[in-house]
């Protein structure tokens, strides 16, 4: 690393916590170069789990393909609410069309339908609105997804690609929640899409110049990708006790631990606590995720564009930045040709790359997650816009990799839009947040997320889930061919309540549990085996077989079962 990199790590430090010249925009802070000193400290301790569980084998009904293509007249369906049948509009199917449905959710259309086998179906939804009406669909009485209609006013197709149903009888009800919508049909076809997964991606990090330890993981990310889903937590603080909290519950630790980076001004004492909290974890044997969730450099400063005074399209110049030192950059600003926002983002960035180079300098490869959710206005690194995030990405891409040449970082891309893609040369893991609004427990639509993901980045990258509000079930995602290479399941009320107990508000506790004992789900002390035998120079242990076959009948009575406990 030349020179002007380490001065550039400790200036950061320095002139962040400086007033820009002749402006009074808030400084950012930075982060010193110094490492913390290596600890053996004491043995770590561990609460005692309640109940020790045998492995759970991933188990979901045999899928017979059956052709199928089936029309379901919406005004021959079951009604909710004072609907009619009217016939004003073009292009309708049938005998008519269903409408008048009430602003407040309370109306609903159910349709009765009878697929012949188990398999997963495509399930179409003719519908006519003037405005975009949010729609939530219900699968014998369980949420499974929720869409926004067209507003152009006329009949147009929305489609639901791979939703399993069993043979038989099924209910799937319409129910509009902010407007008036006019319902043709439901159209159910067998579908093909689950074929077309593949988990043949690249091991090779977009980072050519990546460190071994980053290889490492990479390699063994790559290696377990569509045989196990890698379990994850996010940390709140520095006491893990999400972490501790789920293996008391299941006897098992998650595998990656995530937490969220800042450079706020002045905290340097927490940084550090941050950085070997990390640290701490990847000595357990387990893997080290940073989100990045980035208060604005600005005067009025919070990761909300709502709350911020930030501009982003401000910031953006055709100034080739990236390579450059602080001081030649502080003197692109002073001339003029480049804004503050633009240099107030570099202080930023480089002050980052001070917590970054310290993990690197422990020898820690790292999931980094920067410029989540890229594609909603809600965050101001979204706000202005696709161009402007992916100019951003680009900067931190090449100034963390290539000037700081920082070695240990596996980039995970988390736009959440094909507006929002970066290029493919600038991460290695391409992941979505997912959380199911008013649902308990995982949902069965989390198919549609994997495969759209996949269809957007390519069938190179990795694909998992960087948040969640529940955490995954296995045999759904077996049964779906959506076999994460991660999951993280998100803090607070999501895993805990404020007594620290454990909170089944989103995820029951039977569900946690056969989660994390189940053998389509890696756990720490698994991955740990895995890791040590890849350094030894062995092979990682091949994947239990975890596609055992059983009758609906009694996938039905083993939920039914599990639903009494």
């Amino acid at each position: 690393m030349k020179i002007s990199r380490y001065i550039s790590l400790a200036a950061a430090a320095v002139i962040a916590a400086m007033p820009l010249a002749s402006c009074s925009g808030k400084s950012s802070g930075g982060v010193s170069i110094k490492e913390v000193e290596e600890t053996t400290g004491q043995p770590t301790t561990y609460p005692v789990p309640s109940e020790t569980y045998p492995d759970f084998p991933v188990n979901y009904p045999n899928i017979e393909k059956t052709d199928i293509g089936i029309l379901y007249e919406a005004e021959k369906a079951d009604k909710r609410g004072p609907l009619s049948v009217e016939h004003d509009k073009m292009n309708y199917s049938g005998e008519g069309y269903v409408t008048g449905f009430d602003e407040d959710g309370s109306s609903s259309v159910t349709f009765n339908v009878e697929s012949p086998s188990n398999q997963h179906y495509d399930v179409s939804f003719n519908i006519a609105a003037d405005k975009p009406v949010k729609c939530r669909i219900e699968l014998n009485g369980n949420t499974v997804t929720s869409f926004k209609t067209s507003s152009a006013g006329q009949f147009t197709e929305i489609t639901l690609y791979g939703v399993f149903l069993t043979k038989g009888k099924s209910q799937i009800e319409v129910i509009p929640e902010d407007g008036n919508i006019c319902l043709d049909y439901l159209k159910l076809i067998d579908s093909d899409r689950l074929g077309e997964i593949s988990y043949d991606a690249n091991i090779e990090l977009s980072n050519k110049q990546a460190g071994e330890s980053a290889k490492l993981l990479m390699d063994l990310l790559t290696e377990n990708y569509g045989k196990y889903m890698m379990t994850g937590q996010y940390a709140a603080d520095n006491d893990n006790s999400e972490l501790d909290l789920i293996y008391s519950i299941t006897g098992k630790y998650p595998v990656i631990r995530f937490t969220n980076f800042s450079v706020d001004k002045g905290s340097f004492d927490e940084s550090f606590a941050r950085i070997e909290a990390c640290a701490d974890w990847c000595r357990n044997g387990g893997i080290s995720g940073v989100s990045w969730y980035w208060a604005s450099p600005s005067n009025v400063s919070s990761i909300k564009a709502e709350e911020s005074d930030f501009d982003l399209s401000k910031a953006v110049t055709d100034t080739d930045i990236a390579m450059l030192s602080q001081e030649e950059i502080r003197g692109l600003y002073g001339e003029g040709n480049i804004s503050e926002q633009t240099y107030s983002l570099i202080l930023d960035i480089d002050s980052m790359a001070g917590q970054l180079t310290s993990l690197k300098n422990k020898g820690i490869a790292v999931l980094w997650r920067p410029l989540p959710e890229g594609s909603g206005d809600w965050y101001w690194w979204g706000a202005s816009g696709p161009e402007a995030y992916k100019w951003l990405w680009d900067l931190m891409y090449k100034r963390l990799t290539d000037y700081f040449e920082l070695d240990n970082l596996i980039w995970i891309w988390n736009g959440q839009s094909e507006s929002t893609l970066v290029d493919s040369s600038t991460y290695d893991i391409a992941a979505v947040d997912l959380y199911v609004s008013g649902a308990r427990d995982y949902g069965d639509r989390f198919y549609e997320h994997f495969g759209g993901l996949q269809n957007t980045v390519g069938k190179d990258k990795l694909i998992a889930i960087s948040e969640c509000g529940s955490v995954p079930d296995a045999d759904t995602s077996f049964r779906d061919n959506s076999v994460w290479s991660f999951f993280v399941l998100w803090s607070g009320e999501y895993i805990e309540n404020t007594k620290g107990e454990y909170s089944d508000k989103y995820t029951s506790r039977q569900s946690l549990i056969r989660l994390y004992n189940s053998t389509g789900a890696l756990t720490l002390d698994e991955f740990k085996e895995m890791r040590l035998s890849k350094m030894n120079g062995g092979q990682a242990a091949s994947a239990a077989d975890v596609t055992e076959e059983t009758s609906a009948e009694e996938t039905t009575a083993e939920t039914e079962e599990s639903s009494d406990e």
